[in-house]
């Protein structure tokens, strides 16, 4: 079998990424039941963290284990990455002694450059640009709440970061529509984006209009990884992108509100929206663990 990698959202079809959420489901039955399902034994997962992780680390640690296999931890301060060795060389070797590899870094050129040199498949946990399984996992929570989200619309506040990139992707794979609400001077980057000519997603200067009827609301911290030198300046741009109960309002009675956590309630999100009734972000950080299952059962074994 060809080996695949999942270093953007755009990087399966849609096809396949149906098949992953029908499996996601399946798994996570099984897991509810307390029944094993070890399709992997004998799999190794390393994973190679630049980026510090809570949910990322834990859901692909716990999630290979409870498949039957083993997971790796690297941290590139404490291997020959953090001391220069060449990203390439370090693919040859790592991809000679694993089945399989997940990588969580600053640039995607890295994780590109990784999965050029590999043997088996790399799996992107976040990068700069795109976070394509917490969208997985997000896309998967609002199926299980509302069903198919082709043709429903997703509002997004806040900074257009990775997940923000990366949402967009999806609109175009599984075709949804993306209201984008940002600041001035934080605005969606196409080109970052990897997105050409997209009739998917619309920008609006303000965001309660592009909260208005949308099925599901999602925001982010104001300040990602790697800006925290920006945080005060963020603080002020962002003063008005708060997700609060008032939006909510106008998205409708049935929208959801997401969030990839860690959150900062009282900045991004405020403490009664992201406790409150429309609120699924717990979900949807447990469905990391399962829908990461399905992508590395996929990328392992194909379709069972």
């Amino acid at each position: 079998m060809a080996i695949k990698h999942f270093l953007q959202f755009n990087d399966l079809a849609r096809d396949d990424i149906e098949y992953i959420f029908q499996r996601a489901a399946w798994i996570k039955k099984q897991f509810k039941s307390y029944q094993q399902y070890w399709p992997l034994s004998d799999r190794t997962l390393v994973m190679i963290f630049e980026k510090a992780s809570t949910r990322t680390r834990l859901s692909f640690e716990a999630g290979m284990q409870q498949l039957g296999g083993s997971a790796i931890y690297l941290n590139t301060r404490d291997s020959q990455l953090g001391r220069g060795e060449p990203v390439e060389d370090a693919a040859q070797v790592i991809s000679r002694m694993s089945d399989i590899v997940m990588i969580r870094t600053f640039e995607q050129s890295i994780i590109e450059r990784f999965a050029a040199n590999s043997r088996v498949p790399v799996i992107n946990g976040l990068t700069n640009e795109y976070h394509p399984c917490q969208i997985l996992a997000d896309i998967f929570t609002f199926i299980e709440h509302r069903g198919s989200i082709q043709g429903k619309t997703v509002a997004w506040i806040g900074d257009s970061n990775n997940v923000c990139n990366t949402w967009l992707q999806a609109a175009e794979v599984l075709d949804f529509n993306v209201h984008v609400s940002t600041p001035p001077e934080y605005e969606v980057e196409p080109e970052r984006a990897n997105l050409y000519g997209t009739d998917h997603f619309e920008e609006f200067a303000d965001p309660m209009q592009a909260a208005k009827g949308a099925d599901l609301v999602t925001t982010d911290v104001w300040t990602s990884m790697g800006f925290e030198a920006e945080n005060e300046e963020r603080r002020k741009d962002f003063a008005d992108w708060q997700v609060d109960a008032d939006m909510m309002r106008v998205a409708g009675e049935n929208a959801l509100f997401m969030h990839c956590l860690p959150a900062h309630r009282g900045e991004e999100v405020a403490a009664d929206v992201i406790d409150g009734k429309h609120s699924v972000v717990w979900d949807e950080a447990e469905n990391r663990l399962h829908v990461q299952k399905a992508l590395m059962e996929y990328l392992l074994l194909g379709k069972v």
